[in-house]
């Protein structure tokens, strides 16, 4: 019954004369674009270092050659004010106070952090507290900080939520699906409300979604915040990781059965516990404000051109980062030089098909990787009124291993985009399939989210693991392939034997879409029950 008013206005009855006759996608195009800004000579694209320029000129160039004009009020750039926190002279994490000292190295076993913009943190004997999975959700009738006051305190953290280990979609936080709740963002922003003094997430390969390397390299060297008034004060003074041999010696120290109390912070009425020794650890940070940019470019709308459809990607990635056998460039060639270069070739598409009714705007953004900052910062501050935004698409990361017969849909049951987007998968004669790995929360750790937050409906799909040549074994297989030896590290380099056959289907898809958004007069909604449902509607009531 919750689509019945969508299907009503039509928007499910067939794609739409414009989507059935999408221009072919360039691979030339996909092949040059990610193969160049994911060359060394781009040297990782991190943000605000000499390679964004470099980055975002070639991204504008791409654009003005596809056809796009300026699209932030007659400039391609938009300026995202970021603060560089490079953490240095990092002591040890040591804990004291119990049966046996413990001493945690700095990258080896701990990284650590501070989102204050201050030149020196200096945690002295804070105490230790176990706050299970450091989670506050009243309508689920769940608080792991009930009864323990934490300020000024050092809280242990688990990553996930406390039902990750459900293999069904059915729990308190949803089974195996992960929400907000075990995303590490929230852990620390919860940790900060409760007055935490610093806040430690104990790192766990399956829950976490990622290996310790990931976390090394993602979280060692400069770190970079929105620059916003009161240097970010309110948060935590300290925020960081242990690998998970670190937890269980301190928790030895304390005299306390590690895996008793992760069994017990599964379960409703979970209580903190206090550990009874205290943490210490200091480190200088290196403060550098500047400003980045969001590279926007826009193909305006013939009838109502203050309507706009979306299509984002992200353009950085690590930059130099721990060097694995002597390489130190984190090239980022899938993640995300690939989803760029889907961005120009969709904006291709589009100068070729003609300018739609709605205005498209195209959007390449920084600092993603640093916690979808630049994104986020369009959404807060956008060059177009969110609530004059009809919903798109955001692109990171495409398939290059071939053509498969499903398209996954990240994040499923939210918008009604999934619905407009299943007969454009049929008629690939592909089916719509779920994420094989709901416990890594995918739909929280992209761009798409920045918006969704904000109540604007965007896709997050793509290929999922049922290769055409291999079957899902393969498909997986090499997903997992990728996540465990390329992503985030040095060896995400462009590959010229990859297949874009599948990313080809795949941006068909994406172009369709929002072809279709873009010559219709539809306003896709969040479904009922979506958490994102009352934003929109409190959004587009005015218009």
């Amino acid at each position: 019954m919750r689509h019945l008013a969508f299907a009503l206005a039509g928007l499910l009855a067939s794609t739409s004369a414009a989507a059935q006759t999408a221009p072919a996608i360039s691979v030339d195009t996909l092949k040059q674009v990610t193969q160049t800004l994911s060359s060394d000579a781009f040297e990782g694209r991190a943000p605000t270092t000499p390679a964004e320029d470099k980055t975002t000129g070639y991204i504008i160039e791409r654009f003005k050659a596809a056809g796009l004009e300026p699209g932030n009020k007659g400039i391609w750039l938009q300026d995202v004010p970021l603060v560089e926190i490079n953490a240095g002279n990092v002591a040890p994490l040591t804990f004291t106070g119990g049966k046996a000292p413990v001493s945690l190295a700095y990258r080896k076993e701990l990284v650590i952090a501070s989102f204050r913009v201050t030149p020196r943190i200096d945690i002295k004997d804070s105490d230790v507290v176990f706050v299970g999975y450091g989670i506050n959700a009243p309508e689920r009738g769940w608080n792991d900080y009930a009864g323990v006051d934490v300020k000024g305190k050092t809280v242990i953290i688990l990553i996930n939520d406390p039902d990750w280990q459900t293999m069904t979609l059915d729990g308190p936080f949803n089974g195996r699906a992960m929400t907000y709740y075990g995303r590490w963002t929230y852990k620390f922003e919860e940790a900060a409300r409760q007055g935490a003094a610093a806040a430690i997430i104990v790192h766990d390969t399956e829950p976490a979604a990622y290996g310790w390397g990931v976390v090394q390299s993602s979280w060692t060297g400069p770190q970079l915040e929105q620059d916003t008034p009161g240097d970010h004060m309110d948060q935590s003074q300290a925020v960081g990781w242990i690998q998970q041999d670190g937890a269980r010696a301190l928790f030895a120290s304390a005299g306390k059965d590690y895996a008793a109390l992760v069994e017990a912070a599964k379960h409703q009425g979970f209580k903190a516990v206090p550990l009874g020794v205290k943490a210490s650890v200091s480190f200088d940070n290196a403060i550098r404000r500047q400003v980045s940019h969001n590279v926007v470019g826009i193909l305006p709308g013939t009838e109502r051109p203050d309507e706009v459809v979306l299509y984002s990607a992200h353009w950085d990635h690590l930059g130099r980062c721990d060097a694995v056998n002597g390489d130190d460039i984190c090239n980022g060639a899938v993640d995300n030089a690939s989803g760029v270069a889907g961005l120009v070739s969709i904006a291709e598409a589009y100068h070729k098909a003609g300018a739609a009714k709605r205005s498209v705007v195209f959007l390449a953004v920084t600092a993603e990787e640093s916690g979808l900052l630049g994104s986020k910062f369009y959404a807060e501050n956008p060059v177009y009124p969110l609530a004059k935004t009809v919903g798109g698409v955001n692109m990171d990361v495409l398939n290059v291993i071939g053509r498969v017969r499903d398209f996954q849909l990240t994040g499923a049951g939210k918008s009604e985009l999934e619905d407009m987007v299943k007969p454009l998968v049929a008629a690939q004669g592909r089916v719509i399939s779920l994420e094989p790995n709901p416990e890594r929360g995918h739909y929280y750790r992209s761009d798409h989210f920045s918006f969704a937050k904000l109540g604007v409906p965007m896709l997050s799909g793509e290929s999922g693991e049922d290769l055409v040549v291999g079957g899902k074994e393969a498909g997986h297989k090499a997903a997992q392939d990728y996540v465990d030896n390329r992503y985030h590290k040095p060896q995400d380099e462009y590959n010229p034997a990859w297949d874009w056959s599948g990313a080809v289907e795949d941006l068909t898809i994406y172009y369709q879409l929002g072809r279709e958004l873009a010559d219709g007069a539809m306003w896709p909604n969040w479904y009922p029950n979506a958490e994102f449902r009352a934003m929109r509607d409190k959004s587009r009531a005015g218009q």
